[in-house]
């Protein structure tokens, strides 16, 4: 039992997942896991996503950087969740999608200008 706490508690060498734990951690102590369907996951990462954006919703920048801040490690929270409740690796998630996008976009089509890879 105490080496499981132990393992619960000690931050990992990945950030990604050290955060994973603690946001495991938090939950299961409020017995929040029954409501942490990824619709639901979903739907909090899209509203936390739409708060960030109005802070620039009149302007270039933000009103308030320190609310942003809070704004964005929201929405990093919720997808750390999300990825975890679908079994997803969020670094190999991202590392794929960059070389999927780098063959979409090739620097010879896509350098300057910000058309669909299906326009270029």
């Amino acid at each position: 039992m105490a080496q499981n706490m132990r393992r619960m508690t000690t931050p990992t060498a990945d950030p990604l997942l050290s955060l994973r734990d603690a946001l495991r951690e938090f939950a299961a102590a409020r017995d929040w896991d029954p409501f942490h369907s990824p619709k639901n996951l979903a739907a909090a990462l899209s509203v936390e996503a739409a708060e960030l954006l109005e802070h620039y919703q009149w302007s270039e920048t933000a009103a308030d950087p320190a609310r942003v801040r809070e704004e964005v490690a929201d929405v990093l929270l919720y997808l750390i969740r999300l990825a975890d409740k679908l079994d997803i690796d969020l670094a190999a998630a991202a590392r794929d999608k960059i070389a999927l996008n780098a063959r979409k976009y090739p620097v010879d089509k896509a350098r300057g200008n910000a058309r669909k890879y299906t326009d270029l």
